[in-house]
């Protein structure tokens, strides 16, 4: 699947303050390499729901894990996992070329790890494994549903999506999508598209597309494209979307 996003020249990454991180960093086997990642979890014993996170095309930064961390608090295990083998962007360049490195085949390898590795945990309901994901990372999180026939819940954020038929055939996972109408990188019609299909098939798919905003408009880092009320909206969606399927 391609990975090159057009992305508007407002989106960019401002210094903030370190994340005060309250996860613990997991070492797990993506085929013959150990990756790293770091695991939320609420207090308890559970067994919980979980979610895959996954970070946009700045790297695992802080906020990245603040949302692993918000998650965890709505009472999931939260792994925001690390695509970039620890590299981190400060710049919308380094960013591109961060993402264009990562081989597709190694991409879908560190994925299904993510989703053995939380699916082994003793905390963890097996039956009840999402995947979230933003910009890069929600193209990714549509991966998760093409290959992983027992996911159970997905929610895409402005990020890249297919329309082949027999590729979304093989979704069982209900989606969750938001998405900016002013987005020159995944525009509104590929948007219709992707639901049209979905919808077509008998697949559970949830879409709204924000009039006003573009890419990335839920980080506050993007600061022209932030739109507040819009990801306060988003994260209220996500909020009750989980909620509704993997807590039932």
């Amino acid at each position: 699947m391609t990975r090159t996003l057009v992305l508007t020249s407002a989106i960019l990454l401002c210094a903030s303050a370190v994340f005060a991180a309250d996860g613990k960093t997991v070492s797990y086997k993506s085929g013959d390499e150990t990756v790293q990642g770091i695991l939320y979890a609420p207090p308890g014993n559970g067994p919980f729901p979980a979610l895959i996170v996954i970070h946009e095309y700045w790297g695992l930064n802080d906020w990245v894990k603040e949302q692993a961390s918000k998650l965890s608090d709505q009472g999931y295990v939260a792994l925001a996992i690390d695509l970039y083998r620890g590299k981190v962007a400060a710049t919308p360049d380094v960013a591109h070329e961060l993402m264009r490195g990562v081989p597709e085949d190694r991409a879908k390898r560190d994925l299904n790890a993510a989703f053995e590795f939380l699916a082994s945990q003793p905390d963890v309901r097996k039956d009840r494994i999402g995947a979230i994901g933003w910009c890069m990372g929600g193209g990714y999180a549509l991966d998760v549903a093409l290959q992983e026939p027992t996911l159970a819940a997905d929610v895409i954020n402005y990020g890249h999506l297919a329309t082949d038929r027999d590729a979304l055939k093989k979704i069982n996972a209900p989606i969750l999508g938001s998405f900016g109408a002013q987005d020159h990188g995944i525009t509104p019609d590929d948007v219709h598209k992707f639901q049209q299909t979905m919808e077509q098939l008998g697949k559970t798919v949830e879409i709204k597309i924000y009039d006003d905003a573009g890419h990335a408009f839920e980080n506050p880092n993007n600061k022209e494209g932030y739109r507040p009320a819009d990801a306060a909206d988003a994260w209220h969606r996500t909020v009750e979307f989980l909620s509704s399927t993997l807590k039932k």
